[in-house]
């Protein structure tokens, strides 16, 4: 009697054509998995980046690259990419996310989102060297979604590739499309390859789009759970105060139209609703993969927003020429709303000068609206890349004698500020900090400036009150510097029982080393 053997599997994983790395002479066949382990994450972004192409990955680097481009230095200083994908997951019904990385990464990330109210779970598939070398991490992975796949629970799934999976090619694609009705949906999200966590947000919101609309070509689908408006539809890309998308469609109904779901979405149903609207407002411009799959739908991208009296005036025209709106219902929304937010802004105006920097996209916005408040805004400075979808306000900005600063690096922020000395700075953290210490009043922009509605006449009321009293506080801080002066810096840094022991010998003789490596490598360049 003869047996023959057979296999046992999940899915047609199996069946899938394997992506080839790109062969490199300079690295022995297992160095590739090595420099990924050689120290995680510490392993430099540069060496994580080439082991990821020889093991696979270039396809999806070269994408983000051009997606979302660097320079002019390697990226801006902010929190790991990953989060921006991770909290639209979470933001989602009937969503669950899975996250594949280091131990360290996973926590900071759970810790950072929760932090922010995520008040669910974070799945986390855990490995070692060997189930990172040998493929059984993909295993693991594939058994996980496997068991969690309950259609009564979740609509889909996510599963993100931090960056040691990435760098040793974990394939996500040989994930199944879908288990027992529910959508697997896997990304990579590694540091060396997406900018900012904005984009990140991009990364998944233009994953599940993709995934949606092969779902609509392949026939019907699910209605939204909120019902199909009886007027076209504009879809708004980018996150944003949950009062706006209220104020955007009260101004888009004198022209006969209505506003669509915002994407990200927070549940799956409402991507087939936002694929269906004829027009999409590109609210926050960085988010190139999601205006790819509207484009490729056949819908039209319109830029801007409406924020400012000039900004409203400008945005309600480009929509009703997206949607060939007769000139005279334009002219109604423009009339119904304008001269509101021209009361708005008069109401209560902001003198002063004010720097602005953040990594969210909607600083280009803010600053729009601040000027037309009446504040001098000499610098804006924004994490994210310079688009097509941000050109109108960048020019109206430079019209007004405002420096725009695409893909700021820290530095760039802290040197404006350092050289405009402002009556406040609005900023990322470390340039509250900085703000502070040399005694200018600060804002954090993430929560006490973009965390307030910005459309409308809404918008053009809502910042002049924090501001004003933010600028008002000035002598507040000049008090704390003085009280201050002298503690917690340079060498006085931390707490000493007698004087902090100088030695400006050490000091003097480790920079003429840092100086001799500098003229070497000086060298090395000039052979």
């Amino acid at each position: 009697m003869t047996r023959e053997g057979f296999e046992v599997s999940y899915d047609a994983a199996g069946e899938v054509s394997i992506i080839e790395g790109e062969a490199r002479g300079d690295v022995a066949p297992d160095a590739v998995q090595a420099t990924a382990l050689a120290g995680g994450c510490s392993a430099g972004a540069s060496e994580m980046e080439k082991a990821a192409r020889a093991a696979g990955k270039s396809d999806i680097l070269d994408r983000y690259a051009a997606d979302y481009p660097k320079g002019p230095h390697d990226q801006p200083q902010s929190m790991c990419p990953a989060f921006g994908s991770l909290r639209v997951g979470l933001r989602m019904k009937r969503v669950a996310t899975v996250l594949s990385g280091s131990a360290c990464c996973v926590y900071g990330l759970t810790f950072v989102s929760h932090f922010y109210g995520a008040r669910r779970s974070v799945g986390y598939v855990p490995f070692n060297s060997e189930t990172l070398v040998t493929g059984k991490l993909f295993e693991d992975i594939r058994e996980a979604v496997h068991d969690m796949a309950d259609p009564d629970r979740y609509d889909a799934i996510v599963v993100t590739n931090l960056c040691v999976p990435t760098a040793s090619g974990v394939p996500l694609r040989l994930l199944p499309p879908e288990i027992n009705g529910v959508r697997i949906v896997g990304i990579d999200v590694p540091g060396f390859g997406i900018p900012t966590h904005a984009e990140a947000k991009d990364v998944l919101a233009g994953a599940m789009l993709a995934y949606a609309r092969t779902e609509i070509m392949a026939g019907p689908v699910q209605r939204p759970a909120s019902g199909k408006s009886d007027r076209p539809a504009v879809a708004l890309l980018g996150e944003m105060f949950p009062a706006d998308p209220m104020m955007i469609g009260a101004m888009l109904g004198p022209m006969g139209l209505a506003a669509g779901p915002v994407v990200p979405t927070r549940e799956w149903r409402e991507l087939y609703a936002a694929l269906d609207c004829g027009v999409v407002a590109a609210i926050h411009p960085f988010y190139t993969a999601s205006v790819r799959e509207f484009e490729s739908a056949g819908r039209t991208v319109v830029g801007s927003a409406p924020v400012g009296h000039d900004g409203t005036a400008a945005w309600l025209a480009a929509i009703g020429d997206a949607y060939n709106v007769p000139a005279a219902q334009v002219a109604a929304a423009q009339n119904a709303f304008l001269p509101a937010i021209k009361g708005a802004l008069a109401g209560s105006r902001i003198n002063g000068t004010i720097t602005l920097s953040g990594y969210e996209g909607s600083e280009l916005l803010v600053a729009r609206l601040l000027i037309e408040s009446g504040a001098n805004v000499p610098y804006v400075g924004t994490a994210c890349p310079k688009t097509k979808w941000s050109a109108a306000d960048a020019e109206w900005l430079r019209a007004k004698g405002v420096k725009v600063t695409y893909r700021a690096s820290l530095e760039d922020d802290l040197a404006a500020m350092e050289a405009i000395r402002p009556d406040l700075a609005i900023g990322t953290t470390p340039v509250v900090q900085k703000a502070k210490e040399m005694g200018i009043p600060a804002l954090y922009f993430t929560n006490l400036i973009s965390a307030r509605p910005l459309m409308g006449p809404a918008g053009a009321g809502s910042l002049q009150q924090v501001i004003n009293a933010a600028i008002g506080g000035k002598a507040r801080m000049d008090h704390m510097r003085d009280f201050f002066e002298g503690v917690g810096r340079g060498d006085t840094a931390g707490v000493w029982e007698g004087s902090p022991n100088l030695r400006p010998d050490f000091r003097a003789q480790h920079q003429k080393k840092i100086d001799k490596a500098a003229r070497a490598a000086k060298a090395e360049e000039m052979i």
